[in-house]
């Protein structure tokens, strides 16, 4: 679609359209016209078209959501070696998992000449919104589906059904659950409702109070998993949003003396560094971060070569790795 085609969806002039995505004046009226026609269709402008006026940089824009995240290390490593290989430039920004700054970043990347930006992604409010309809450049988001956009996703939903029923199938009858915010769709809502749908199948109820919500860190986890447990309820398994999180249950275990996974199984998901080397090796789903990394460049350079991409959404696939804190057969350390 060109911008003759979109303006003529929109029911507003062409130039109304281009005033627009320059940030030039719109009335109040025009402007909700062509952000209604940018939600029912996707349209972007053209990038060829922008670079007869600004000239390809070869930049791209990254913007990730924690500078020591494993998995975002792993997502920039895939990135960058395709990008690298097309003679693409990164500039890496953090934002420190602060929504604000992150917008600022997306203001910061709209009003300075970048070929394209890949967005490391966690939650979406309306300020995202209003400065992604205003991309002058191709977006791709990584780790979150986002309407009218190239994402690149993790099937969080599927694993983190597949990390419970392996721990009701060892035995489990007893369920507890440490998730983080449910604002993050992917990491918050879809893994606890793989878990809701796994004690579903299984015909197993769950009350609010055995779900706690935590930050993205290990003593989080522990305080969460020390609360839990000191309940009076008889856990036999818990099931963690992250390894971080995991990790710090491990340790709430330890503290108080049970064993894992005799008394307690745990599991969590990213199978990151320290599944391998906490004093239990915990069981984890494998996200193939690097993988998306790839995929999301791969995105942005067929988004830079064809003049008006398809929005599409790619989901990866995951896999179960069983390591200690599930396998009642394994000798503790």
């Amino acid at each position: 679609m060109n911008i003759t085609e979109f303006a003529k969806v929109a029911g507003v002039s062409k130039s109304a359209v281009s005033r627009y995505f320059n940030d030039g004046y719109v009335s109040e009226e025009k402007r909700r016209l062509i952000e209604a026609a940018i939600e029912a269709t996707g349209y972007a402008p053209s990038v060829q078209a922008q670079n007869v006026r600004t000239k390809v940089t070869k930049l791209v824009g990254v913007i990730i959501p924690k500078l020591s995240s494993e998995s975002c290390a792993r997502e920039v490593e895939g990135i960058s070696q395709v990008l690298s290989e097309q003679g693409y430039q990164l500039l890496l920004v953090n934002s420190a998992n602060d929504p604000k700054k992150e917008v600022e970043y997306l203001e910061l990347f709209r009003s300075n000449r970048v070929d394209g930006v890949i967005f490391l992604a966690s939650i979406f409010t309306p300020l995202h919104d209003a400065v992604l309809k205003k991309m002058r450049v191709p977006v791709v988001i990584m780790g979150q589906e986002y309407k009218g956009a190239n994402c690149v996703c993790h099937d969080d939903c599927k694993a983190a059904y597949s990390a419970e029923m392996l721990m009701l199938e060892k035995g489990g009858k007893k369920p507890a659950f440490i998730g983080v915010t449910e604002s993050d769709k992917a990491a918050g809502l879809a893994r606890k409702e793989g878990f809701l749908h796994a004690l579903a199948d299984s015909g197993i109820s769950i009350s609010r109070g055995d779900m706690l919500t935590a930050k993205f860190k290990m003593d989080s986890g522990c305080e969460k998993a020390l609360a839990l447990l000191k309940s009076g309820k008889k856990y036999d398994h818990i099931f963690c949003a992250t390894d971080s999180i995991a990790a710090g249950a491990l340790l709430a275990c330890r503290e108080l003396g049970l064993r894992v996974p005799e008394d307690v199984m745990l599991a969590g998901i990213g199978d990151s560094q320290l599944c391998k080397v906490t004093s239990t090796t915990l069981t984890s789903v494998h996200l193939h971060y690097r993988t998306a990394g790839i995929e999301a460049a791969q995105m942005l350079l067929n988004s830079l070569k064809r003049e008006s991409p398809i929005p599409r959404t790619l989901t990866l696939d995951f896999e179960l790795i069983e390591r200690g804190s599930t396998d009642k057969d394994h000798e503790t350390v």
